[in-house]
């Protein structure tokens, strides 16, 4: 059976190449898997096959960019997945249980429930309050100890405790703990969500799960508050400030770097940094 760490790797290549007509053999091809064990051994991992795995993402990560690319036609970013006009529509429908039109609609908002409360609404702030918290920054690359979870971003709290107490012997006093996450959740469904749970590290510690989180040019906003707060400040920099503000975003992931942790008030310090052009 093809191991763990393998189909994280394929994971990265599928979400490297999604605007291209990318398909099952191209992925066991690149990675000279025999496509049998290869299917079989990322749905055991993932809960899906290859293909219904592709096709999600790509409907997804569509949708992200009807949110964020607000002036760009539609049937445009429809190509850039590979669907003809008529094809994205009814394709997107059926995924999302709404039409491509009617969901950049409902992007306009200016709050939304926060599933990390029960009943909670979180309200956005203006453009001008994000844009005088955030800085454009150039992060470097940091090489991290990581582990990838599918599932609920509601998870992540008791996924973070295991994960520090397996690694404890690799914490330093400059250790920097990272979050690098892929979805949307107010998109995605909220059991499907993909993220890394990081930690950096020498490149050479001699553990497996080792990988480099590529450094560039980030928007940075500092986060003060409760950990379940952060899901109403990420969505507003989303539908608020990323779509006015002249920017667009470099990569399919966004990262964020923890600076101070209160396990006891579950209050933070941290950056919450999107990669842009």
């Amino acid at each position: 059976m093809i191991n763990k760490e393998l189909i994280s790797q394929s994971i990265d290549y599928i979400i490297q190449h999604l605007n291209e007509n990318i398909s099952v053999d191209d992925v066991a091809n690149y990675f000279h898997f025999s496509k049998f064990y290869f299917c079989r051994s990322f749905k055991a991992v993932t809960g899906e096959s290859v293909y219904e795995f592709i096709k999600r993402l790509k409907m997804d990560q569509s949708a992200v960019d009807i949110k964020l690319e607000k002036n760009k036609p539609i049937t445009d970013i429809g190509l850039d997945y590979g669907y003809s006009s008529s094809n994205y529509s009814s394709a997107f429908r059926k995924h999302h249980k709404v039409s491509p039109v009617k969901f950049r609609k409902s992007t306009s908002v200016t709050g939304m429930l926060n599933p990390f409360y029960s009943g909670g609404l979180c309200d956005f702030n203006t453009f001008d309050d994000y844009n005088d918290k955030i800085k454009i920054q150039q992060l470097p690359d940091f090489p991290v100890i990581y582990e990838r979870a599918i599932g609920n971003y509601i998870e992540l709290k008791g996924k973070w405790f295991d994960f520090l107490d397996k690694y404890k012997d690799y914490i330093k006093l400059d250790t920097l703990f990272i979050e690098r996450f892929y979805n949307d959740p107010t998109i995605t469904g909220l059991n499907s969500c993909l993220y890394d749970i990081c930690m950096t590290t020498d490149e050479f510690c001699g553990l497996d799960n080792v990988t480099m989180v590529k450094g560039g040019k980030f928007a940075n906003y500092r986060f003060e508050g409760k950990i379940p707060d952060i899901f109403c400040a990420v969505q507003g920099i989303f539908s608020v400030w990323l779509p006015e503000s002249g920017y667009e975003m470099d990569e399919r992931y966004g990262l964020n770097i923890y600076r101070r942790i209160d396990k006891e008030s579950e209050c933070v310090i941290m950056d919450l940094c999107i990669p842009i052009k």
